[in-house]
Order: structure tokens, then C-alpha cells, then sequence
């Protein structure tokens, strides 16, 4: 994987409000070389120029405002970013991914974005929680939801897996990763316990099998997240760096 490792800003949000500039610059510090924003509106001419003279590239972009009336808006701020990912993090109710028709309602809200995003360059993509997942169609061993819905999708619109969240979920995320193919784009790379409440760990730390995720999805952006630490900021910073450390080692292999 040649591209540098990424960070969700989401996980050091806490300390990007009380100094933006200093946390960027930290992250970094700790061999991080690319981000994905999740407040593309803010202010995204200065988070560019930051971004830029620290070095750090942006793999992607999480924007829920593109399920508003008017996600223009929100997609020109992707591509003022520099990046070709504008992402739909949440926003879709957990219900629509019980049944064949909610699914249907689902891609078709995804699909309808594919036009103005083309016209900027720009590529749509949706990224997992648990309830993406956890329905299983057909049958006890039939296709995730998240794969259904895959297949009603534009063929424009990829996929971001969040590894852990699908763990969660139940699958078996190597073997999913593999029959959703190159629609796969970037993964979350999240550790712990896997339940759906407690901390994130340092990834390699905890109880996902990282090794054989990446093997799974060798062409996908690496993105690395915590959703909650145990701690105080010097310990997220910590795991983020042990992360960093883990991820790097095992592309390096």
C-alpha cells in the first residue's frame, strides 16, 4: 500500500476545537500523513492551506449534509479539500437496513448524488456502523444488508468498511472485505473488546484481525479511528501512535 496512512479527525475532535492547528501538527508528528475530515463546511479554504504546509494529504471526506436538499454545498467543500471521496457517514435510519425495500430507498438516496459529485470530480461513497450488517437476508448465513445494498448501488458509489463496526455486526470482515471487492475504497481501522459500547484500543491491540483485513483490501485508503479512548488526550495520542506503529509495520512486511 503506497498510500500514507490516514486519521479520522472525529477522533481527536475534542482537541481540534480547542487548538486546530497544534493537533493537525501533532498528528503529524506521530507519521501521519493523510486525514479525513468530518466538517467539511467549517471552514475548508483554511483547513486546506493548514493542511498543506503541514504536509498531510486528505484521503477522504465524511459529509452528512449531502443527504440535505442541497448537497452542493457540501461537495464543492470536498473538492476544495483536494480530495475525490465524499462520504456519507450516517444520516440513513437503521430500519432501512432490515428489509429489501428500505435497502431500495437507500441506494436510491446514494445514487441520486453520483451526478453532482461527477460534475466535480468527485466519487460518492457510504461508510458502516453495526446495523449495516447485523440483518442477514435470505437466510441465518445470507448476505449482509451492507452487501444487498452493494448491489443495488451505481457502480460510482464505493464503499469506506468500518472494520470494527462490521465485527461487531457479525461478519466476518476478511471474507466480507473479499466478496465486496473493488468497491471497497477505504477502511476504518478501529480496535477492542468488540462490543458496541466500550473504548477503542491502540488497532492491534484488541481483538481484530488486522493482518489478514489488509490482505483482504489491498487497494483501499487505511484509515485509522478511535470513536471513544479510555484516558485523557495524552492517551489517545498514545494509541494513536501505537496504531500508527502497528498499521506501518505490517504494510512494511
Amino acid at each position: 500500500m503506497s498510500r500514507p496512512l490516514s486519521v479520522q479527525l472525529y477522533s481527536v475532535r475534542d482537541q481540534l476545537t480547542a487548538d486546530p492547528e497544534g493537533t493537525l501538527r501533532r498528528l503529524a508528528d506521530l507519521g501521519y500523513g493523510a486525514v479525513e475530515p468530518y466538517d467539511v463546511l467549517a471552514d475548508p479554504e483554511g483547513l486546506r492551506k493548514t493542511l498543506d504546509e503541514l504536509g498531510l494529504s486528505v484521503s477522504g471526506a465524511h459529509v452528512v449534509q449531502l443527504l440535505g436538499r442541497e448537497p452542493g454545498a457540501a461537495l464543492d467543500a470536498v473538492a476544495v479539500l483536494g480530495c475525490d471521496l465524499a462520504i456519507v457517514p450516517a444520516g440513513i435510519p437503521p430500519e432501512d437496513f432490515t428489509t429489501y425495500e428500505g435497502l431500495a430507498r437507500t441506494a436510491d438516496r446514494l445514487n441520486a448524488l453520483v451526478g453532482a459529485a461527477d460534475q466535480r470530480g468527485l466519487r460518492v461513497g457510504y461508510h458502516n456502523h453495526w446495523w449495516e450488517i447485523e440483518p442477514r437476508f435470505e437466510d441465518r448465513d445470507g448476505p449482509h444488508a451492507l452487501e444487498v445494498l452493494a448491489g443495488l448501488l451505481d457502480p460510482a458509489v464505493c464503499l469506506e468498511v468500518d472494520t470494527y463496526w462490521a465485527a461487531v455486526g457479525g461478519a466476518d470482515v476478511p471474507a466480507l472485505l473479499r466478496r465486496l471487492g473493488g468497491r471497497v475504497r477505504a477502511l476504518h481501522l478501529k480496535d477492542g473488546p468488540g462490543t458496541k459500547k466500550d473504548p477503542n484500543v491502540a488497532v492491534g491491540g484488541g481483538t481484530m484481525p488486522v493482518p489478514e483485513i489488509l490482505a483482504a483490501a489491498p487497494d483501499a485508503w487505511r484509515v485509522v479511528e478511535f470513536d471513544s479512548c479510555a484516558g485523557g488526550p495524552d492517551a489517545l495520542f498514545d494509541e494513536l501512535a501505537a496504531s500508527h506503529a502497528y498499521v506501518t509495520s505490517l504494510e512494511a512486511a
